[in-house]
Formats: C-alpha cells, sequence, structure tokens
C-alpha cells in the first residue's frame, strides 16, 4: 500500500511525541536478564511430525511474514515441556556412545542422533504498555548453534555461528500491556570445531529496552594515549535514530574511578541521526595520575555515556575500560605500561566438567583463578569468540587475552563476525590481540594464505588500530601466512625451524601460540594403554612434539619470543588424543577437567610464579610394589633439593633454571620427603605419606577461587583414620542436598563414561489413531459405554462444523514403555470440544486443581505398552469460515525420576558444582557411601 503524505505526517508526530513524552518520564535504557523459567523440549532433524509439525504449514515464516508454525507459534502449547533455566548445554545431559563424534568426546548428539540434535525453547514474558514507543529487542550472547529465534510468530532470523552474539529488534512484534512469547529453535548437528561445543542456549539472554535515539550495540570504543603522568582518553559513541526527531542532543561522557569518583567529564552537542541512520561522536577526556591496568594490579575505570535532550537523560550506557599501553617488540619481546611481561599463557576451550559450555559467571573467575594460581598471565581463546562474562573476569583478576575469531575468509561470514567480536570485545584491557586464525593448514603456506591475511588485518585495523593481530600456524615457518602476518604465531616448534623464520623475518614478532601438546592423567604414575591412562612424568608426548618443561625452556631463553601459550591449561571434553573410545576427553591441560592440578602444574609454578614452590611426585601408596624402583620427581625454584625416604638422605642436589630433579627410589611404605634449600637454609618442605585404608568422606568448599555469589564448587575426597588424604581412592559417592540444586558432577577420569548431570527424563508419547463416533445428545457420559468397532472413523476429517453432532467420543492409543510406579504420567490436554470427559483404559479421570487441562494418571490405571484414551466432548463451533480448528487432542508426559546424584571418586577426587536457592539463608549438602562415614557441608 502506497503511504500519503498525511499518513507520513501522523506518524512522525506520533513518533516524535512518543520520543518527548519517553525524554521527560524515562531513563531510556534498561537490560534485563531473562535466563529464567524457559521451556525446552527436543524436536527432530528430519523427521517434521516428530519436530511438532514445524514447517509442515501451506505457508512458513520464510512466505508470509508473521505464519510460524509448531512450536514457533505464540499460541503452541508447551505445559508439558521441560522448565529450566538458562544457561542450558543439552549436550552435557546425554550419554556416551561409542557411534557419538569423537572430536566432541562421544556425547549422543549430532547427525547419528537426529533425534537429540534439535532443540526448541520458549518463554513468555510480559511487556507493558508504557514501553510503547521504546525501541525493545532480544539480546543472545550465544546459541550453540544455527539458531531460528521468533517473536510472537515473528520470524526474527538465523544465526548460523554458535559463538557470536546478536541481536534482534521486536519493537513492531511486541504486544504491549500483554504477553510476548520467544521462541528459539536450535540445530546443533553439525559441529564448527574439533572439541565439545556443547547444544543449546548456553549463554545469556536479554530484553533490552532503550529510548528511539539510543546508543547503539557495541557503540561505544575507549582508547587512551599516556604522557608525563596524564591519559588522554578518547570516548567514541555511535548514535542510533530509530525515530524521526530532527534536532541535537547532547552527549556527556564521565569517568569514574574503581570507587566512583569522577576523575574526568565533557559534554557536547551534536545533531541526532537521521531515521534509522547513525552517526559518530569523539570526546577527549583527559585523566590525571592514572591508576594503570597491569597483570597484578587490574585497575579498571567506567565510561558513563550519557545522552540528553532538553536536558534529561534519554540514554545511559557503561563502559568498562582501563588505561594501559601494549608493544610488541621484535627483538625484546613484549611489554605492558612500557614494562617487560614475558607472557606465559595457556589455551583453553569453554566447557568445564559437569556442566559443559553451560558455565555460571562463577565459573569463569574460578577457572581464571586457578590458571593465575599456576603463574599464568595469558589467555588464548581457542578457537572461538569467548563468552562476556570471561573476559569480564579477566579484566577484574588480571589476565591477558588473545581473542580470537572462529574462521578465516574475507567474505561478510567471515568479516562480519571479526567484526562483531572486535566491536563487542574492544574495550576491554585485558584483550592485547586479536587472533584471526589457528591451523589453516589448506591456506598457511601460500599465496591465498597470505591474500586472506592480509585482507583481515587490514580489515581488524580499521576497527581498532590499536591491538596487533596474529594466527597460530602448524605447518611450517616459511612462507604464506607466516611471511605477512603481524605478529608470528608459532604453534608448536617441532613443526619448523623458528630460529631460521625469525633470522628471517627479523622485523616481526612472534610468540608460541600453542605450546606443548602433552599427555597426562592426573594421579597416574604409569602409562597403561590398556585402560588408556597415561603418565602424569612431563615426558615428550611425540617425536615431533616437546614436553613442557623443553616448550618453556625454548620460550624462556629466546627474548625475542614474547613467550609461549600451553596446549591446555585445562583438560577438555572430546578430541581425546592418543586414544578413541572409551576416553572421552582430553589429555593435554595443566589441570584436569574439574581444575585439580595434575604435576606440571608446579613446574609452571615454580618459573612462572613468584612465590617459593615444592613439591614432590608421586604419592607414596605402591602397595604390592615394594622394593621396586620408583621414579621420583620433585619441582621447584628453589637453588637445592634434598630427598628423604623415612628420615634417611637419598642425597642434595642443586636445582637447574627451568628444570627440575629426578632420583630413582626403591619404594619402602612410609613418608617420602622433600627439603628445598636457598641460601644454604631450608625454606620449604614437602611430603608424600602411605596412608591407610579411606575411612571419611571430606567435602571443602572453596572459597579462595569462586566469585561471591549463589554458585560454589566443592572438593570431595576421603582420608583415612589419620585425616590422611587417600590419592588412590575411587569410591563412589553419593550426594544429596537442601536449599539448592546440584548443577554437575565430575572427577577429571579421561574414560570416565558416568553420567554428568543426573535429571529427571521427560518422554513426551504421542496420541495415535485417533478416531471418532457421532453421539444423539450432548450429555456427556460418566462410565464409557461400548461401541461398535466398524462405527469408528478418522477424527475430524471432512468435518462439516455447520453440522455437527451434539457431541464426539474419540478414542485414541498411546504407548508406555514401562509403567514404573515411580514415574509420574500426566495427560496435557488441548481443547476440542467445550466440555469435555476423559477416559484411560476405561477408568473416568478428573483434571487437576491447578490446571483443567491437565489429567495426572495414577499408573494403577496404566499399563506397559498399549494404553486407550476416550474423550467425550461437545464439540467446539467456528465463528467465522476461515477459523482453522484444533484437532490435536493433546499429549501424555512421562517423567522418569533421576537417580540419586553420584560421582566415582578418581585417584583420590571428585567435585561437585552447586547452586543456593533464591532467598535460601543456607545450602546443605549431604555425601555417603558405603563403608565410609558421611560428610555434611552447610554453606
Amino acid at each position: 500500500m502506497k503511504t500519503t503524505f498525511t499518513q507520513k505526517t501522523i506518524l512522525s508526530f506520533f513518533l516524535l511525541c512518543s520520543f518527548h513524552l519517553l525524554a521527560q518520564n524515562k531513563l531510556g535504557r534498561e537490560l534485563i536478564l531473562i535466563d529464567k523459567d524457559w521451556r525446552f523440549s527436543f524436536g527432530h532433524l528430519y523427521d517434521t511430525k516428530k519436530d511438532f509439525g514445524h514447517a509442515e504449514g501451506y505457508f512458513s515464516y520464510l512466505t508470509k511474514t508473521g505464519f510460524a508454525d509448531g512450536p514457533a507459534v505464540s499460541g503452541f502449547d508447551d505445559r508439558a515441556w521441560r522448565k529450566l533455566d538458562l544457561p542450558h548445554d543439552w549436550a552435557v545431559e546425554q550419554p556416551f556412545s561409542e557411534n557419538a563424534s569423537f572430536s566432541h568426546g562421544f556425547k549422543a548428539v549430532g547427525k547419528n542422533f537426529p533425534e537429540k540434535s534439535i532443540g526448541w525453547y520458549r518463554k513468555k514474558i510480559t511487556i507493558p504498555n508504557e514501553d510503547l514507543g521504546r525501541v525493545i529487542s532480544l539480546k543472545f550472547d550465544g546459541v550453540f548453534r544455527n539458531s531460528k529465534v521468533f517473536f510472537n510468530g515473528f520470524y526474527l532470523g538465523t544465526q548460523e555461528s554458535g559463538y557470536n552474539g546478536f541481536e534482534y529488534d521486536v519493537t513492531a512484534y511486541v504486544n504491549y500491556g500483554g504477553e510476548n512469547t520467544i521462541v528459539v529453535r536450535v540445530d546443533a548437528s553439525m559441529e564448527e570445531g574439533w572439541f565439545y561445543e556443547g547444544a543449546g542456549i548456553y549463554r545469556h539472554v536479554y530484553l533490552q529496552k532503550t529510548n528511539l535515539i539510543h546508543v547503539a550495540l557495541n557503540g561505544t570504543y575507549v582508547t587512551s594515549e599516556i604522557e608525563n603522568n596524564n591519559a588522554v582518553i578518547t570516548a567514541e559513541v555511535k548514535l542510533e535514530n530509530k525515530g524521526h526527531y530532527e534536532g541535537n542532543v547532547e552527549i556527556s561522557q564521565t569517568v569514574l574511578d574503581a570507587s566512583g569518583k569522577q576523575v574526568a567529564s565533557n559534554t557536547e552537542s551534536i545533531s541526532a541521526p537521521e531515521f534509522y541512520k547513525t552517526n559518530v561522536c569523539s570526546s577527549k577526556l583527559n585523566v590525571k595520575n592514572p591508576l594503570l591496568w597491569d597483570i597484578d594490579s587490574p585497575n579498571l575505570y567506567q565510561l558513563i555515556t550519557e545522552i540528553k535532550s532538553e536536558g534529561k537523560v534519554i540514554d545511559q550506557y557503561k563502559t568498562s575500560f582501563g588505561i594501559r599501553t601494549i608493544k610488541f617488540d621484535p627483538e625484546n619481546g613484549f611489554f605492558l605500561n612500557g614494562k617487560h611481561v614475558k607472557l606465559k599463557g595457556t589455551n583453553n576451550h569453554q566447557d568445564h566438567a559437569g556442566i559443559g559450555t553451560a558455565l555460571p559467571d562463577e565459573i569463569q573467575y574460578y577457572r581464571i583463578k586457578k590458571l593465575k594460581e599456576m603463574g599464568s598471565n595469558a589467555y588464548r581463546c581457542s578457537h572461538h569468540p569467548p563468552t562476556p562474562e570471561l573476559l569480564k573476569a579477566c579484566d577484574e583478576l588480571g589476565m591477558l587475552v588473545i581473542d580470537e575469531t572462529r574462521l578465516m575468509g574475507i567474505n561478510d561470514y567471515h568479516l562480519n563476525d571479526l567484526k562483531r567480536m572486535m566491536e563487542r570485545d574492544r574495550n576491554h584491557p585485558s584483550i592485547f590481540c586479536w587472533s584471526v586464525g589457528n591451523e589453516e593448514w589448506q591456506i598457511e603456506g601460500g599465496i591465498t594464505g597470505e591474500r586472506i591475511t592480509n585482507i583481515m588485518q587490514d580489515f581488524s585495523k580499521s576497527i581498532d588500530p590499536t591491538r596487533p593481530v596474529t594466527v597460530g600456524i602448524s605447518s611450517g615457518f616459511k612462507s604464506g601466512i607466516s611471511s605477512v602476518v603481524e605478529i608470528m604465531g608459532y604453534n608448536y616448534l617441532g613443526n619448523g625451524d623458528i630460529d631460521a623464520h625469525r633470522n628471517q623475518f627479523k622485523n616481526q614478532p612472534g610468540m608460541g601460540t600453542e605450546e606443548g601438546s602433552t599427555f597426562a592423567t592426573r594421579g597416574i604414575y604409569f602409562t597403561d594403554d590398556a585402560k588408556h591412562y597415561q603418565s602424569a612424568y612431563d615426558k615428550k608426548p611425540r617425536p615431533t612434539f616437546y614436553s613442557i618443561e623443553e616448550g618453556w625452556k625454548f620460550y624462556a631463553e629466546r627474548p625475542y619470543l614474547a613467550g609461549m601459550f600451553i596446549w591446555t591449561g585445562f583438560d577438555y571434553r572430546g578430541e581425546p588424543t592418543p586414544y578413541g573410545w572409551p576416553s572421552v576427553t582430553s589429555y593435554f591441560g595443566m589441570m584436569d577437567v574439574c581444575g585439580f592440578p595434575k604435576d606440571n602444574v608446579f613446574y609452571l609454578k615454580s618459573w612462572w610464579g613468584k612465590e617459593p614452590v615444592l613439591h614432590v611426585l608421586p604419592h607414596w601408596n605402591w602397595s604390592g610394589m615394594e622394593g621396586k624402583e620408583i621414579e621420583v620427581w620433585t619441582y621447584s625454584n628453589c637453588d637445592e633439593v634434598e630427598l628423604f625416604l623415612n628420615k634417611k638422605s637419598l642425597g642434595k642436589k642443586k636445582m637447574e633454571q627451568n628444570g627440575h630433579l629426578e632420583w630413582k627410589v626403591n619404594y619402602v611404605p612410609g613418608t617420602l620427603e622433600a627439603v628445598g634449600y636457598k641460601d644454604g637454609k631450608k625454606v620449604l618442605s614437602d611430603v608424600q605419606k602411605t596412608t591407610g585404608k579411606a575411612e571419611n568422606i571430606k567435602l571443602s568448599l572453596d572459597k579462595q577461587n569462586v566469585l561471591k555469589g549463589n554458585v560454589s564448587v566443592v572438593t570431595v575426597e576421603t582420608t583415612d583414620k589419620n585425616g590422611l588424604h587417600v590419592p588412590t581412592a575411587n569410591d563412589e559417592i553419593t550426594f544429596s542436598i537442601k536449599g539448592g540444586k546440584i548443577l554437575g558432577v565430575g572427577n577429571g577420569d579421561p574414560t570416565s563414561l558416568e553420567s554428568d548431570q543426573f535429571i529427571d527424563d521427560i518422554t513426551l508419547v504421542a496420541i495415535n489413531n485417533f478416531k471418532e463416533q457421532k453421539e444423539t445428545n450432548a450429555s456427556l457420559p460418566l462410565q464409557l459405554l461400548n461401541y461398535a468397532e466398524n462405527q469408528w472413523t478418522e477424527a475430524f476429517k471432512d468435518r462439516d462444523y455447520k453440522k455437527q453432532a451434539p457431541s464426539y467420543i474419540y478414542k485414541g492409543e498411546f504407548d508406555l514403555k514401562s509403567n514404573s510406579a515411580s514415574n509420574m504420567v500426566s495427560f496435557f490436554y488441548k481443547k476440542i470440544g467445550v466440555e469435555t470427559v476423559v477416559f484411560i483404559n476405561r477408568n473416568k479421570v478428573e483434571p487437576s486443581k491447578e490446571d483443567t487441562q491437565k489429567y495426572i494418571l495414577n499408573t494403577s490405571i496404566l499399563k506397559e505398552g498399549k494404553n486407550t484414551i476416550h474423550i467425550a466432548a461437545t464439540p467446539l463451533q467456528k465463528i467465522k469460515d476461515w477459523d482453522v480448528m484444533n484437532t490435536d487432542p493433546g499429549i501424555i508426559q512421562v517423567i522418569t525420576p533421576a537417580e540419586p546424584w553420584k560421582r566415582k571418586l578418581f585417584n583420590g577426587y571428585a567435585q561437585i558444582i552447586i547452586q543456593k536457592d533464591e532467598n535460601v539463608g543456607e545450602v546443605v549438602l549431604s555425601a555417603s557411601a558405603k563403608g565410609l562415614r558421611a560428610a555434611i557441608l552447610k554453606n
């Protein structure tokens, strides 16, 4: 329809009035976390019937605007679906299968499991009438993967990658003053990486409300230059106008220090952007005697950006930032704030034991603190953009970051993903380098790689010229990307001659973006290929790869190399090299998937950290090996270490810089003690004692490494009668909790096929073979009559809605795989009549009190196998001829209660992650096991 001048004028007047109303009465911006109370169910990869009839409509959401179908329709009945909170990873909930993906840790998700590769999420929200005239949008931090989002039945878009955040404007589709429905269909059938990636809405989701004129998505960019104890802050802000307002607005920029004190401010008047356009305003602010952001003192500032109209604030946007300088030097490595810093980094994927990729914010802090505790000062996001909360933790705790995009390329798919990552993340002071690729073997060594790298580097500089660009290279360091990348990223010194490359490109700084790739199983000291266990001694893993010690010595001894990033800080699910099934996690980590340290942690802590360190390995429980030779190592930064067995000295040895010490010791039970000396004086000792059998369960709350919040990390172990930790214990521990819930359990065993989570199983059972017979009166039976079998006809087929019978009797069937007394079975009725009576196996059932269209079915009237349902109903009447009448009688929900939470200890340890309920003063965790004294932990 052609819009007239008068219509345009009225529309402009309405929007202008709305703008002024907001300017007078509203602050403008609200960001509301909407993680609570979603509904979830599995769909199906290709069977549309099992996908709730999605994409079966005559008109689809791609054909006509607003024509969603199946679960994407606002009125879809999701009462039988599971209720959950986000973040959510459905992959971690699944069992293991040998037919599943090696790279994803053999979890039963993906192309071979079409019934567990599509997930539907639905949530209802209310948006008040007062929000009319604002911009309403949905913000997703990340969905794995290939998500389609609908709002009130309107298709908003598709986001293919599982790692980039995205935002949709839903303003035009809102039901103001009423209920609104968000629907997300997630397709996790295809992998992006070669590591565990999870499945579902595994990051946060927000509802955002702003003024028509507002700071655009990721619309601030803060940089600084330091000179003579003065920092000149350039605060760039991008404004967006989704209204017809014309005129000037004021941009107020205020810098606050960590205490909230104002240290700089500036105000400018600029013209508002035109309708659906943006413009950029740049301000200069001076901060005197700035507190610099550093890995030891991560000082942060906050920029408060306010947009004002007629003196009223219509939008406020907060940006956390830090003031610091970075520099790579081809001769001397990396400098932070003018001070030389050797990069002591780790690579990491984003999953954690028991919870997969759906990490609570507290666990992000836990993991970064564990790395800092090891002495690490740098983190490489391998190999995709991270969740925002990880970067927040790195900013606040002082951890340098390489931020990495998912895929190299020069088209919109690649460059737009890179741009979105950089614009989202570029205000984080922790980020010191952008990575635009990793081990792209197809292009690394040739002209195509050069071209792509040059374009991506220049494109990156157009977005953020303050940071350099790197690529991780692994197929030789001679040509292609290696010859043009700004900061050379060496992946494994065994893959090429690093010194030769440096001599050829002396003006190109470099660092080890991956090094090590060693194999170790926590608590194991003899490799057992039959059991898929690798010894934890730091030894060369493969001929062309190097031990952690060999790798660190190489980089530590070369000033021109900025440092190295170990593969990896933590073990991760998937890629269980050098084994396959039933190994389901990697062996590369310095810590296991729980964050329990392997012995290599103490090597790094000795030479990466600042505190005195002494660690002796292995444990000293070797029953049956009396008299046999055991390798004993010590990791330390002491000058000398002396080893004692049962108080008898086995010799004192001098510690080599960046090295370790070894003894051969014939096993005798008792006490193995290492004593460390500095300047000839004893400064440290470490002891391994032979313990008795496990008698007690011990629960310990990690208060040091977890951010204060509702989520806690608990270490589970056993002790002997003397209270000594038993390093060889593998007892199965059962848990229960009051005042909270358990999120996940783990133990670091790379071959464990135990469940990560114990949740009720919800099965939806369809009603099939649905038939009907006409009744001659409107009275509904209180007892089921006998009906002639030859009178049944297909329900609703060729129904003449103008000549309906007074009532109908319907019959259907549903199959139950089991009829356990512990199961909870319900019939969620979808209205097919005005008045209704329901019979199950000829037994009349009553609706529940809380929901008159829900029938709770007692297992005494059910049976394993085929069950019958009869529904007597007076018919619904069409109001308009084109009304679409419901013909679906509903769904049977079967809830099978979960087993109690449990986990075996692995080499003495397990971990449990708990979450306290809101408004609860105390959470109580109980642990028990056969033959052990139980434990209770209160928090």
